[in-house]
């Protein structure tokens, strides 16, 4: 097994500027990131919301490569540092020793390539694994053409292969208005952005420059369904709401659009972090559930670090890639004196000229609860939450079992979330073994924020008190040929029926 004194995980602002630190402080690093991803993956929208708005070009793994190198040039400062960067290389998995495990031989992460896996021992981790797209359902949104902001981000910058033509964007904090100028700036027509609040969150003079440039911004509105052919969006209807979310009747407006945007925030990827058994906590203010950490970025695990957006996000991130980067940095030079490269004297005097940036905390979640209901409201409650799994609203308020199972009985009937209640508390982890809500390829990651929505809605308790749902690995849809290349003895093979089907059962 292949043994690293540092893996640094994501090759982001903060990744990068993690490793070239460190690197440069003595460490011996090593950079992966799973970019660039397959199309095989990419059209699962793992791990972005890529809403299969990408070109043919994406087969070509060396053109993206490229792509990925060239869109990013701190990636040839780090080689020239003596990083050694495995790109194309996604983590899916981290383990370490806990009370229920003792065997491993110190922690490890799993990697692949996407034709082969193997494992990684190492001393030091950072892990900079940046956010993804918060994921709320609205009716239609299961269409080809529903992407996420940082789908529009990678398809843009990274991999030059978007193909929408005319884009409506969802929410209007910095993040959407960012989106909103890199996609005209790319000659995509973005005629509308639509704003939940009554009044606009993001940066006045960027939503100037977008009007001018004939971008309408409807505030007080929200998304009523999205419409389409072959499963394909051509439009977008959106409706005026009132003070509670509800939409007002005769103020519909048809836009024609390819793709919808969802640029109402993003939630930290935490999936390593909770797998290595480090301490989260729920913060409204940073995107939901974020590693606790101190100020040197080192997490609740002795070995494991953190830095950028997988720390916490908010929508001055949106307007200044400094914040990320300095984390990284700091995080760099913290796992270097751990590894006694540099002393922890030098570390600190290094740490103590990288600048804190300071940023005014958003009411994010009610942001988020007002998307949600408002989504609701206009387009009832059988909009699929889980597209993976087709589990809708109802369904998990109704706490049915999967659709395709084709199983009802008068008790389940008389199930609901309301009758659980009065047994427990409402866990999403329960509810996923009873309705398979966030068990599909995407593995949660277009459901998982909205199942605590309507937990927490239901049961009339605040988001922070919905447990986080557990992460396993893998945490990427890999198939089985990678994880695990060896075919089946004869003798399995052989043995098969046998083992599954009692003697005297007949077969059929």
């Amino acid at each position: 097994m292949e043994s690293r004194p540092l893996v640094v995980v994501g090759a982001g602002a903060a990744g990068t500027a993690a490793a070239i630190e460190a690197a440069r402080a003595g460490a011996h690093v090593t950079l992966v990131d799973e970019n660039p991803i397959p199309t095989s993956i990419v059209a699962l929208n793992v791990p972005q919301l890529f809403g299969q708005r990408f070109s043919d070009e994406l087969n070509d793994s060396q053109l993206m490569t490229d792509c990925v190198t060239a869109s990013n040039q701190r990636l040839v400062e780090a080689e020239e540092a003596g990083v050694d960067i495995q790109l194309g290389t996604c983590v899916w998995g981290a383990f370490n020793n806990t009370e229920t495990s003792r065997l491993l031989d110190g922690p490890q992460i799993g990697l692949s390539n996407y034709r082969r896996s193997w494992m990684v021992k190492f001393d030091r981790l950072i892990v900079a694994t940046g956010t993804r797209d918060l994921s709320i359902g609205f009716s239609g949104w299961h269409l080809n053409g529903t992407i996420g902001a940082n789908g529009v981000h990678s398809l843009i910058t990274r991999y030059r292969a978007l193909t929408a033509r005319r884009m409506v964007i969802i929410g209007s904090g910095n993040l959407a208005l960012n989106t909103a100028k890199m996609a005209l700036d790319h000659g995509i027509d973005v005629p509308a952005i639509v704003e939940v609040s009554p009044t606009l969150q993001g940066d006045a003079s960027l939503a100037t420059d977008l009007q001018n440039r004939g971008t309408d911004i409807y505030t007080s509105h929200t998304i009523s369904r999205a419409y389409g052919r072959d499963g394909e969006i051509e439009s977008v209807t959106i409706v005026e709401i009132d003070d509670h979310a509800r939409p007002i009747t005769g103020t519909e407006k048809t836009i024609t659009a390819d793709t919808v945007c969802l640029a109402i925030g993003l939630t930290p990827n935490v999936e390593l972090l909770s797998l290595l058994g480090c301490d989260l906590s729920f913060n409204a203010d940073l995107g939901g559930h974020i590693p606790i950490h101190d100020d040197a970025m080192s997490t609740s695990i002795e070995n494991v670090l953190v830095a950028g957006d997988a720390a916490g996000v908010h929508d001055a991130m949106a307007l200044d890639p400094e914040i990320a980067r300095n984390q990284g940095r700091i995080a760099g030079l913290t796992a270097a004196a751990s590894l006694r490269t540099i002393t922890d004297a030098e570390a600190e005097s290094r740490i103590s000229d990288i600048p804190t940036i300071p940023f005014a905390p958003s009411d994010t979640q009610n942001l988020r609860q007002k998307w949600f209901d408002s989504f609701a409201n206009a387009g009832g409650h059988n909009i699929y939450v889980c597209p993976c799994e087709e589990v809708t609203r109802a369904d998990i308020v109704g706490i049915h079992p999967p659709r395709y199972l084709e199983w009802r009985s008068n008790q389940m009937d008389g199930r609901s979330l309301q009758t659980q209640l009065q047994d427990n508390p409402v866990n999403p982890n329960q509810i996923k073994r009873l309705t398979r809500a966030g068990t599909g390829t995407c593995q949660g990651r277009h459901c998982r924020e909205q199942v605590a929505l309507l937990l927490a809605e239901e049961s009339k308790t605040d988001v922070s008190q919905i447990p986080l749902s557990t992460y396993r690995p893998p945490v990427r849809p890999l198939p089985l040929s990678v994880l695990w290349p060896e075919d089946e003895s004869e003798e399995i093979r052989n043995q098969w029926p046998k083992w599954f089907h009692p003697p005297g059962k007949v077969l059929g």
